[in-house]
């Protein structure tokens, strides 16, 4: 028999093909093979994925570090990770759209709501899956003290915080999910509380990753505190300019919408 992919000659026995890898595909496609192919390409049926959620929680360390130390089997790779991750907060995005009438812009309680305010929102739902990976490198720059005594570089740095936002976004998931379902005009204030649980399970996997030990890790893990939401507000600051200098907004935007 020929291999579908690369047609070099396999044995009858062969489950994949030794010059390509393809796995060999003996029957017609039905729902059941179906379901199995996708579940095998996206979360591995040999249950990765489950590994990876479960000890992304429990031991971090283990998942990230065995990935930049070259293990690549036992773990989901972090590119696939993030790939699930952003394709489920589409969905989350999806919902945010059709629940933006029953949200309330000022969950501050400042007593002021603005075109600005909506017009944000939008953006950010126009573009969120690039401000979520905006975010990563964002998480790197200000992770780098803190792994010095690795000389992890960049892209390794990189690759810490992919798995960390990934993990993040996929365990608010279903919270956001019940939140848009139920209560959509809490999920600004929900988003807020959301972002801080984020940092501090960032400087978690800090903890867990850094080689330092007691005050010195304490130190490192504020000063990451620090830079990241430095980073944030910086990034975050360049959104209206961007929407000022494209016309999506105007100085009456900021004006109080009177009630």
């Amino acid at each position: 028999m020929k291999c579908k992919n690369c047609d070099d000659t396999l044995r009858t026995d062969y489950l994949y093909c030794p010059n390509c890898g393809g796995k060999v595909i003996r029957n017609r496609i039905t729902i059941k093979n179906l379901w199995v192919d996708i579940m095998d390409r996206y979360f591995n049926l040999d249950n990765t994925f489950i590994k990876t959620f479960v000890h992304l929680f429990t031991k971090p360390e283990n998942v990230i570090e065995g990935y930049i130390q070259g293990q690549r089997r036992k773990y989901l790779n972090p590119i696939s990770y993030l790939g699930i991750a952003i394709t489920l907060s589409g969905f989350i995005v999806y919902l945010m759209a059709r629940s933006l009438g029953n949200m309330d812009f000022d969950f501050l309680d400042i007593g002021a709501q603005t075109v600005y305010q909506e017009k944000m929102m939008g953006f950010i739902l126009d573009f969120q899956a690039l401000i979520f990976i905006l975010f990563i490198p964002l998480m790197a720059v200000a992770g780098w003290l803190c792994f010095d005594e690795k000389k992890y570089n960049f892209a390794e740095r990189t690759t810490i915080f992919m798995y960390t936002l990934a993990h993040f976004s996929l365990f608010s998931f279903i919270p956001s999910l019940l939140v848009l379902a139920f209560v959509p005009q809490f999920y600004l204030s929900f988003s807020l509380i959301g972002s801080l649980s984020m940092l501090a399970y960032a400087g978690y996997v800090v903890m867990r990753i850094s080689s330092s030990k007691g005050m010195a890790l304490v130190a490192r893990i504020l000063l990451f505190f620090f830079l990241t939401g430095i980073l944030y507000f910086m990034l975050s600051a360049l959104f209206p300019i961007i929407m000022l200098l494209t016309g999506e907004l105007t100085l009456k935007d900021f004006q109080p919408i009177k009630s």
